[in-house]
């Protein structure tokens, strides 16, 4: 291969790495992704929040409830959203909450649509 190919193909190879991180350096999470190129993604995000988490503790309206209102921009335990994988994946002990690591359907992808539903009802953009 002639230098000026391989020259070409390292930089085709830097400029798809480079679209693919944030100003941060970091990759997106895979929240951001679904959030930002999937609305299929984010609509089972809905269903499995409402049927799962917002059927038995958390509501999609502020109010007074047991659990936490997940739509404002207040999260006791981090907002970014490796924080909030891995409250959902992990769960609390001596709460309500439990680990939902390995439960969802499509495991931890369907983790990453809830996450990824939750960043597009919110006002406030706090993601890792």
């Amino acid at each position: 291969m002639p230098c000026a190919l391989h020259l070409a193909v390292l930089l085709a190879g830097v400029a798809i790495v480079t679209g693919c991180v944030r100003g941060n350096g970091l990759p997106p999470s895979p929240a951001e992704v679904y959030q930002n190129s999937d609305p299929a993604a984010i609509r089972r995000g809905r269903l499995l929040f409402t049927g799962t988490c917002g059927g038995y503790c958390h509501s999609t309206k502020p109010g007074n409830r047991e659990a936490p209102y997940l739509f404002d921009c207040s999260w006791t335990y981090g907002g970014s959203d490796r924080e909030i994988f891995a409250s959902i994946a992990d769960g609390f002990p001596d709460t309500r909450m439990p680990a939902w690591g390995g439960k969802m359907p499509e495991g931890d992808a369907d983790i990453w649509r809830v996450i990824a539903y939750l960043r597009s009802r919110r006002s406030c953009v706090n993601a890792d």
